[in-house]
């Protein structure tokens, strides 16, 4: 039996970057910093890749420093550097689901700042 499961609290530290494909898909990637237990220590930063409609609830709510909560698996990418030619990877955490855990004044907050829509709005 084999388990690849990640479950993170944390903030979204950059706005999602997102492209969309030809075939309709839609890929929205930015990391996450989750705290440690002691607030001494410095959060661990991770790398995120969601795709779907899950891509396009983040592309539309998720901003930097957004409290979200992520379920996924680990995924190892892996390529070679054009320039060097030197095999390079990123250890990646494959989204399979995305929750909005901001409270609802923060959402009040930013659709008053940023014309955006609140939390509550999503169609899902």
């Amino acid at each position: 039996m084999s388990i690849n499961s990640i479950n993170l609290v944390g903030r979204a530290g950059r706005d999602p970057e997102v492209r969309y494909f030809e075939s309709g898909s839609i890929v929205a990637n930015l990391t996450m910093a989750v705290n440690r237990r002691s607030r001494n220590d410095d959060p661990d930063w991770f790398n995120l890749e969601i795709w779907g409609k899950q891509a396009q609830v983040a592309a539309d709510y998720v901003k930097k420093g957004s409290l979200i909560g992520i379920s996924g698996s680990f995924k190892l990418d892996q390529w070679k550097d054009k320039a060097s030619g030197e095999n390079k990877s990123k250890p990646v955490i494959r989204v399979d689901r995305l929750e909005l855990l901001g409270s609802k004044k923060d959402s009040l907050n930013d659709g008053m700042n940023n014309n955006t829509q609140s939390a509550n709005d999503i169609p899902f």
